[in-house]
């Protein structure tokens, strides 16, 4: 943390990370709510994720291979200034209840977001591995990811619950403008990724580029398989707490604070020990997750379910990091932003993939059932995993090394 703190515009990127996350809670939690209320309509709520998340999955690649030049401090904070004008439009929509304005303003809020998050990892990338830093900067942004999981949705829980909506995005907006000037005023001097050859061309040599990189893309689609049978036990945790433990609302509660203090656990083992061999945590963290989700299909208690989704949520928070940082150590520079945004096209897709099949499963079988698939399913991904990196172990690369220390001359 140190070393962290002596590079000026970490500060900068830390800041645009957490805080892109916490305003990310923000919106979700109160346009679900608000929509929800005035139309009580479930397929309303799926168009509404579906404008946050699917929609914009399939075009952030474009986006990003259209302006990864922008991906700068500056570029930053532009685009969180023009979050906060989207912001202060749903806020005004909500008075005047529209689904469709909400609809087409969230899929623009989903694009800007998903932009912001392509553009921080490739900054990062660029900035800190130069400087041997990167593996300890991605433990410091896992921390702080893994704090606001917790601090965000409660947050946000408390103020639509306290506030009007409409008072709630106006507060997410004025964050978003905060965030803007602190990220957006930094003068440190980015890499820029992008090169003057028109957008059509630079996505079809980001497609080009991961197929000749097999471990590269390899690690996209790993991490959405992963993805997929993880959330597939988001929509149905309820269920499991109230049908297969036979217990009431407060162990959903407490199923979830347990997964997220794993979570927070697995960021500090990262920082302490995971950096240090990155393909070795990245398949033990996802076989822990794996077994954490396993053993809660068959928790005979509470207590035994908690304690196995605070060992999921633990390998949850070492897997998600390491993967994104083998991501990052496997891509050259001037692919950092367009391989993000393929990345998070995929992080982004795979959840409402998820979501269907839990929710299918168990209305077809049971809540232990779901939970079942999703575990080893994520085992297998795990083996796969461990079969492929030793296929790949005599390559030459970054990914199965230890990463050698580079201090360069500060300018």
């Amino acid at each position: 943390m140190r070393e962290l703190l002596s590079v000026r515009v970490f500060h900068r990127l830390a800041a645009a990370f957490v805080l892109a996350e916490l305003i990310e809670w923000f919106a979700l939690i109160t346009l679900a709510v608000v929509v929800y209320d005035q139309t009580s309509d479930a397929l309303a709520t799926t168009a509404l994720f579906a404008s946050t998340k699917l929609i914009p999955s399939l075009v952030v690649p474009v986006l990003a291979a259209r302006t990864d030049r922008w991906a700068t401090t500056r570029g930053i904070g532009a685009l969180f200034a023009f979050e906060a004008v989207v912001f202060a439009g749903l806020a005004g929509v909500i008075l005047q209840f529209s689904l469709l304005l909400i609809c087409v303003l969230a899929l623009v809020d989903g694009c800007v977001a998903a932009l912001i998050r392509a553009y921080t990892r490739a900054a990062v990338a660029t900035t800190m591995e130069p400087r041997g830093l990167l593996r300890e900067a991605n433990a410091a942004l896992n921390f702080g990811f893994a704090l606001m999981n917790i601090v965000g949705p409660a947050t946000a829980g408390l103020a639509v619950g306290l506030l009007d909506p409409s008072v709630v995005m106006l507060i997410g907006a004025g964050l978003l403008v905060v965030a803007a000037i602190f990220v957006g005023s930094d003068t440190t001097r980015v890499t820029v990724t992008g090169d003057e050859a028109g957008w059509m061309r630079r996505v079809r040599e980001a497609v080009a580029y991961l197929r000749r990189q097999p471990v590269t893309l390899l690690l996209i689609l790993g991490e959405g398989l992963v993805m997929m049978f993880g959330t597939l036990v988001a929509p149905i945790e309820v269920v499991y707490a109230k049908e297969s433990l036979d217990a009431g609302p407060e162990a959903y509660a407490a199923l979830a604070a347990a997964w997220g203090a794993g979570i927070t656990v697995g960021s500090l083992v990262f920082a302490r020990v995971g950096r240090r061999h990155l393909a070795v945590s990245l398949v033990a963290s996802t076989a822990v997750m794996g077994a954490g989700i396993t053993i809660m299909a068959g928790a005979p208690t509470l207590l035994v379910a908690c304690a196995a989704a605070m060992l999921g949520g633990t390998g949850n928070g070492v897997q998600w990091v390491s993967a994104v940082t083998a991501l990052q150590e496997s891509v050259s520079a001037a692919m950092q932003v367009r391989v993000a945004g393929f990345f998070e096209a995929v992080v982004t897709l795979v959840p409402g993939i998820g979501y269907l099949l839990g929710g299918a499963i168990t209305q077809a079988t049971s809540p232990r059932v779901a939970f079942l698939v999703a575990g080893l399913g994520i085992l297998a991904a795990a083996l796969a995993g461990a079969g492929a990196f030793l296929v790949h172990r005599r390559a030459p690369g970054r990914l199965v090394t230890t990463p050698r220390r580079v201090v360069p001359d500060e300018t």
